[in-house]
C-alpha cells in the first residue's frame, strides 16, 4: 500500500509505505487442477480449503473436522492410512450437561445424539477420506498451535476436550523437536511416499496461551517446519502467518474478535496462496472458476 503525503517545508511528494512486504520464496510444491488435494489442519485449513472448493479444485478438507495440534493431525493421517473404523469403545459423552457423543480424535462439529449416529457418520468420512488419502498427491497442513491436551485416563493427546472437566487433562507444549519428528514420520511413510506437502502455520492467535505463549507456540511450529522444508525437497512452506503479522498487521483486518483473521484477510492471503501455488498456464481457469462461482452465488441470493 502506498500514499503520497505533503510537507509544507517541501514542495515534493514523499512515498510512504505502509507495508512490509512478505517475499515469497520460489514455490517448488504447488497445486495444479489436476491435482489431487488433501487438506487438514486448523479452521484456516477450513478456511482456505473453502476457497478451493469454490473453485473447482478436487480437494477433501478436515475429514476429522478441525484439528489444531501436530500430534491430532499425525494421528489423523495414521487412521486414514489403516482405514481402521472407529468403535464403541472410543465415543465419549461430552461434558458441560450435553447429551451428544463424539471422540477424542474428531472436531465437536462431529457430535451426534446416539454413539450410533456419530459411528456412521465417522466411519463414512473416514472410509472416504482414507480412499482419499491414498490417491491424493498433495497434502496442505496447517498447523496451529505447540499447545495440546492429553487425556490422563487414556494418555493420549486429544484433538478436542469435548467441553469435559479440566481434570481430566493435562495441558503440554511439543518441543520444536517433536513437531519436527511428527512431521517427518507423515512424509516418511510409505503412504506419503508419492505425495509431496506444503506447511502454513495459521495466523490464527491462541491468546488463551497468552500473548508470549502464542509466540512460543507459533515458533515451535516454524522452527519444526523449517527444519523439515531444509530437509525434505518434497515439501514446501507457505508465510501465512507471516502475510497476516507484517503485511496485514493492522487491527481491521481482524474479526471482531481480535483472534481471528476477517474475511477480507483471509481473501488476501487466498489469493497470495493463488499466485504462488498455480502455475500461470491455469490463471486463466482460476479466474473463469471465480467468476462462475460468484455468479452462482449471485444467483443464489436473488431467489
Amino acid at each position: 500500500m502506498i500514499i503520497f503525503a505533503e510537507y509544507s517545508n517541501k514542495e515534493t511528494l514523499l512515498m510512504l509505505k505502509l507495508q512490509t512486504p512478505v517475499a515469497d520464496s520460489a514455490c517448488r510444491a504447488g497445486i495444479s487442477y489436476n491435482d489431487k488435494i488433501m487438506m487438514l489442519g486448523s479452521c484456516f485449513a477450513d478456511n482456505i480449503g473453502q476457497y478451493l472448493v469454490n473453485y473447482g479444485f478436487d480437494v477433501c478438507v478436515n475429514p476429522f473436522g478441525t484439528l489444531y495440534n501436530p500430534e491430532s493431525i499425525s494421528r489423523s493421517i495414521d487412521r486414514m492410512i489403516s482405514g481402521i473404523p472407529f468403535t464403541e469403545e472410543e465415543c465419549i459423552q461430552m461434558g458441560s450437561g450435553s447429551e451428544l457423543f463424539c471422540s477424542f480424535s474428531h472436531h465437536t462439529s462431529f457430535a451426534r445424539k446416539t454413539m450410533a449416529e456419530f459411528l456412521s457418520n465417522a466411519n463414512n468420512a473416514l472410509a472416504n477420506a482414507s480412499e482419499f488419502y491414498h490417491n491424493c498427491n498433495k497434502v496442505i497442513i496447517t498447523l496451529g498451535t505447540a499447545w495440546c491436551f492429553r487425556n490422563i485416563a487414556s494418555w493420549q493427546i486429544v484433538s478436542n476436550c469435548l467441553k469435559r472437566n479440566a481434570k481430566e487433562f493435562i495441558r503440554e507444549r511439543l518441543s520444536a523437536d517433536d513437531t519436527a519428528s511428527l512431521l517427518q514420520k507423515i512424509i516418511s511413510s510409505e503412504a506419503g511416499a508419492d505425495k509431496q506437502f506444503i506447511f502454513t502455520v495459521s495466523p490464527i492467535r491462541h491468546l488463551a496461551d497468552g500473548a508470549h505463549g502464542n509466540q512460543i507456540s507459533k515458533s515451535t511450529l516454524l522452527l519444526a517446519v523449517d527444519n523439515i522444508v531444509e530437509s525434505n525437497p518434497e515439501t514446501d512452506y507457505f508465510p501465512s502467518y507471516e502475510i497476516m503479522m507484517d503485511e496485514l498487521r493492522d487491527y481491521r483486518f481482524y474479526a471482531e474478535d481480535m483472534v481471528h483473521p476477517s474475511s477480507q484477510a483471509v481473501r488476501y492471503i487466498a489469493d497470495r496462496f493463488f499466485d504462488w501455488a498455480l502455475p500461470s498456464t491455469e490463471q486463466k481457469t482460476l479466474e473463469d472458476n471465480i467468476r462462475h462461482h460468484r455468479q452462482s452465488q449471485h444467483r443464489q441470493m436473488s431467489m
